[in-house]
């Protein structure tokens, strides 16, 4: 698990973050040697994050493609994405 581990005296303040736990309880034992009560945490860093919120997502209805035949000069047709079955007439799927 990624993370860093934060070294705090016995008031509660911060020492330092540590990158290892070697290193947290090193720092601690030398610092616990003049005073007692110096301890540790492990901080986990968040893992990827991934925006799902459905206002993020393209329209799927009303797409329009539009093909240009005759190359420069053309003529521009618009096609339309509305499906060409209606609802519950569609074909089976051969799988």
């Amino acid at each position: 698990m990624n993370g860093y581990y934060s070294v705090f005296n016995p008031r509660g303040e911060k020492i330092a973050d540590c990158g290892i736990e070697r290193d947290a309880v090193n720092l601690m034992n030398m610092r616990n040697r003049r005073w007692d009560g110096h301890y540790f945490t492990f901080n986990p860093l968040p893992g990827d994050i991934v925006d799902v919120s459905n206002g993020k997502q393209l329209p799927t209805r009303d797409i329009i493609t539009v093909n240009m035949d005759g190359g420069v000069g053309g003529s521009w047709t618009v096609h339309s994405s509305e499906p060409k079955l209606k609802e519950n007439q569609q074909e089976p799927l051969d799988l």
